[in-house]
């Protein structure tokens, strides 16, 4: 398994090995010990898969309580993934780190507590499942607006042939950056650590 940073220190790409022959494939989703190895000391307790079609957006989503660490991944079909930093005492507030992630590659993205996150469907659908380290809970999601030009994300629209993206009745209605709740570090590490 290799595990590359990537322009937020805090977010990880992990490419883990796959074993494959004309019969299949194998490889491991997780292994508690890539986080241990790197001081990440979380437990996760729910898993969840979701289904997208084309062109839908699904984020920037976070939770002020019950805040919640990602670990992503896609099993069918191709996704632009985005983690935005709403720590606001890091260097990096406002800041994105974004993957492809796809079945293909099989790449697993970090997405740690602290941050927003958020996926366009490139492909004609796509399945996509992580791992969180607290439920959801409803009442404490916020929503950061997709488009904000403060943040500046690259979504990749056109090679979805999109305009503009198919989002739900809450995104559409998303906080910009400058109106975002946003969290202090310690606030975090308390919260969301097993």
């Amino acid at each position: 398994m290799d595990c590359q940073e990537t322009n937020i220190a805090d977010v990880l790409l992990f490419k883990p090995r796959v074993f494959g022959d004309e019969r299949g494939f194998f490889l491991e989703t997780f292994r508690e010990s890539w986080f241990s190895e790197r001081d990440l000391d979380y437990n996760f307790v729910q898993d969840n898969h979701s289904s997208s079609s084309k062109g839908v957006l699904r984020g920037l989503h976070y939770q002020m309580e019950h805040t919640q660490g990602k670990l992503v991944r896609v099993v069918r079909g191709d996704v632009y993934d985005v983690a935005v930093d709403m720590r606001r005492d890091s260097p990096s507030f406002g800041q994105y780190a974004a993957a492809r992630l796809s079945e293909d590659n099989k790449h697993l993205f970090w997405v740690p507590p602290g941050f927003a996150h958020g996926f366009l469907v490139l492909s004609d659908m796509a399945e996509f499942v992580y791992k969180c380290t607290d439920y959801y809970h409803p009442e404490s999601e916020v929503s950061l607006r997709w488009d904000d030009p403060s943040v500046g994300i690259d979504w990749p629209l056109a090679e979805a042939g999109l305009d503009v993206p198919s989002l739900s009745a809450k995104d559409k209605e998303g906080f910009p950056l400058d109106q975002a709740p946003s969290f202090l570090s310690r606030e975090l590490t308390t919260a969301s650590k097993g």
